[in-house]
């Protein structure tokens, strides 16, 4: 099992920063991959950004140049750092881990951080 803990959401102005974490434990050696989801008020749950334990990267267009995410190649904590926010980027920001072992796969989501950017 793996256990994950967002932070770092907030309040904050449009063109502002956050930095967002992800505290993974558990058997977090079995994880393929990590990312970033957000959902905001009625719209489904949409990709942000992922990241493999070589260190690849992906990111949706709507967040490419202005998101980065990043973590150790353990993945004990992966972060998502946003610049020129937008209001657009409101939503609750989740993380996930993709968890494979022994022909075994499923996803594990953490609780959820707000986000809000005001205008």
């Amino acid at each position: 099992q793996v256990q994950l803990v967002e932070s770092g959401g907030g309040l904050v102005q449009a063109g502002g920063s956050l930095r967002l974490s992800c505290a993974a434990s558990g058997s977090i050696g079995n994880i393929v991959s990590m990312a970033w989801y957000r959902q905001a008020p009625g719209k489904q749950r949409e990709l942000v950004a992922t990241i493999t334990r070589a260190g690849d990267s992906n990111y949706s267009d709507s967040v490419k140049g202005r998101f980065t995410i990043s973590g150790d190649n353990a993945f004990n904590t992966v972060y998502l750092q946003m610049n020129s926010l937008k209001p657009e980027d409101t939503a609750v920001y989740f993380c996930n881990a993709a968890y494979a072992r022994w022909g075994y796969s499923r996803d594990f989501w953490g609780r959820g951080t707000q986000v809000t950017v005001s205008s």
